[in-house]
């Protein structure tokens, strides 16, 4: 695959914000509004700039499961501080006139066939956005025919983090079947390695009670609080139909503590 630059006269940028507000992720601002991810790529901090010294940028996003995915080549312009106060496009608030450095950018038509398909290696160091392809190689890990959200890995494989589920970074589809689902699941601490069993039978299935306990930190049963706030693992141990009524899943969600002991050893109170 050649796209005829010269390696030296290209930066490597992949974004992914955990600053955004949801809905906002630099993935999402490409995938549902162009103009606004131009926006978000061509206001950078002063700091940078001889990071991203250079004629283009190839642009990446990191999705929700942390794949990084290829959207284009842009031809760059530097044209100097911002003038003029400008709305932040990721989250609210605004980039104050003289505080960030700005740039033209324009899609180049090479390897414009690729994005939103081509899928790379950016390696461990994900907090190093900003790479050189002549001293960085990155593998290509998949060439997809048309992009699409990874595929749900099924109820029993799914593992995720408070975090996750508070900031909404799910793919849009695996938000949708959670919403729907009901059953019983498990939060394990990182800390101390500690479990805590509970159930989803109320509005929005598994993803509002998720919601709930990411708002309140651990949530609201007894040991929870008097835990430290952590971000916890979660788990789904049993998913039920849609006959199953609320009293049955509580009973589910009785045998899964006596199961695994998690009244004695674990952090559930009753």
């Amino acid at each position: 695959m050649q796209s005829g630059l010269a390696l030296q006269e290209v930066r490597l940028l992949r974004h992914q914000d955990n600053r955004a507000d949801r809905g906002k992720t630099p993935y999402e601002l490409w995938r549902d509004d162009a103009e606004k991810f131009d926006q978000y790529q061509s206001i950078q901090k002063p700091e940078r700039r001889e990071q991203l010294n250079a004629k283009f940028w190839a642009s990446f996003v990191g999705l929700p499961d942390n794949q990084t995915l290829f959207v284009g080549i842009f031809r760059v312009k530097y044209t100097g501080l911002s003038k003029k106060d400008t709305p932040k496009v990721y989250t609210s608030g605004i980039d104050p006139a003289g505080t960030h450095d700005t740039y033209e950018l324009v899609l180049d038509d090479r390897l414009r066939e690729f994005g939103g398909k081509l899928f790379i290696s950016w390696g461990a160091g994900t907090r190093s956005w900003v790479q050189r392809p002549d001293n960085q190689n990155k593998p290509i890990t998949e060439l997809r025919p048309e992009l699409k959200d990874p595929e749900f890995p099924g109820f029993l494989t799914f593992i995720s983090n408070l975090s996750k589920v508070q900031a909404e970074t799910l793919p849009r589809g695996w938000v949708d079947i959670l919403r729907i689902s009901r059953g019983v699941y498990l939060l394990t601490c990182p800390k101390t390695r500690e479990q805590y069993v509970g159930s989803a039978y109320g509005q929005d299935g598994f993803w509002g009670r998720w919601q709930e306990h990411a708002k309140n930190g651990q949530g609201e049963a007894v040991k929870l609080k008097s835990r430290e706030p952590s971000d916890y693992q979660v788990s789904i141990l049993e998913v039920v139909g849609t006959s199953t009524t609320d009293d049955e899943i509580i009973q589910l969600e009785n045998r899964w503590k006596e199961k695994l002991r998690t009244r004695e050893m674990g952090l559930n109170g009753n």
